[in-house]
Formats: structure tokens, sequence, C-alpha cells
């Protein structure tokens, strides 16, 4: 089945779904045994890095990555990390070797059996072996990319800097301006800031 704006991959062999710009990405590994608990321990220690600083300008130097989660299931056999993401698959995977994720990605992935390392040429294969399109992917905002979504969110914090000065308070009165501030450009403007 699949959701209205949401369609199979650009890149058949590499499963999952897009809607926009946006594509989901879906793994399923068996655990190694007895490695449950290790593996909940650097899931706890990833969690807690994702508050490093170093991280996020990782994620940020990326620049495509929206949202990841890690998921331990079946009675602590199975494991699974999905993700959404902008552009190729094939880029998102070579992005991770190339940051301080990809060394977190391996800790977590060395629990799962016959991961190679994110750093290794089969890496791609492996997987896609254990990569599982979703059935229905849809995003809340399919036409924004990650870094539009930087962009949107500086130019907003600096709009809204301005809006706070009496600089801004005094363009508005001003009567010189009253042709612009009466535009439905300029109104949406303005309603958009607070709403």
């Amino acid at each position: 089945m699949t959701a209205p704006g949401s369609t199979p991959s650009a890149h058949p062999e590499h499963p999952g779904r897009t809607d926009g710009v946006a594509n989901e990405f879906t793994v399923f590994t068996e655990i190694k045994q007895g490695e449950a608990d290790a593996l909940r321990k650097d899931l706890a220690m990833l969690s807690d890095a994702a508050n490093d600083e170093n991280v996020h300008a990782a994620l940020r130097q990326i620049g495509t990555l929206h949202d990841a989660r890690h998921v331990i299931f079946d009675n602590d056999t199975r494991f699974m990390f999905a993700s959404v993401f902008d552009g190729s698959w094939d880029t998102y995977i070579d992005d991770f070797a190339k940051t301080v994720v990809g060394e977190r990605f391996d800790k977590v992935f060395s629990h799962s059996e016959g991961f190679p390392g994110i750093k290794d040429p089969g890496v791609k294969d492996w997987f896609l072996a254990h990569q599982a399109p979703a059935g229905v992917f849809v995003s809340a905002y399919p036409d924004l990319t990650v870094q539009q979504i930087y962009k949107d969110h500086r130019v907003e914090e600096a709009f809204e800097e301005v809006l706070d000065t009496p600089e801004f308070r005094a363009v508005l009165e001003n009567p010189a301006n009253a042709d612009l501030v009466a535009t439905p450009a300029f109104q949406k403007l303005l309603a958009e800031a607070s709403a």
C-alpha cells in the first residue's frame, strides 16, 4: 500500500519509500546471542551522546538526517534502526562513515549478526540484506529538506529578533510605510509571525 505522495524508492535495489524529498530507512537485525544488555548499554550511551555538541555538529555536517530511532524487540533477540533522510541512499550511508556518528553506528551495530563495520566496502550490501521498506511512509513536510528546515529556523530566529526591536515598531507605525504595511504579503508575514 502506498500513501498519497509516497512512492517506492527511485533505486529499486535500495528498499524504502519516499515522500517528497524525504526517504525512510528501516533495518532489522538479529542481536548476537547474549549481547542484548551490551547493546542496551551502548544505546543508553548513544542517547546520552545525543546531547553532545560533537554529535549535533556531525549531524549538521551530514545535513540530511531528519530523525532516527533504535529499538530492541522480540525478547531481546532483534534490533531495529529506522530513520528519515534526504537525498540518495548511497550518499546517506557514505556520509555516516565520515563522521563521529559512524563510530557510534559501529558500536551499536557490532551487536548485530554479521555487521562488517560502517567503513567496510560490504556494509551497503549488509544494510540492503537487512533493510525492509515501510508499508506506508508519510512525511509531515515532504517538500522541506533538513537544510531548508535549518535555514527556515535561522530566518525565523532572525526575524523574531527584528520584530522585538523598537526600530521595527517605529517602521510599522510610520505613516510613510502605511502602503507597504497594508499589502497582503506584509500582513501575511505579520500574521505568520504572531501565530
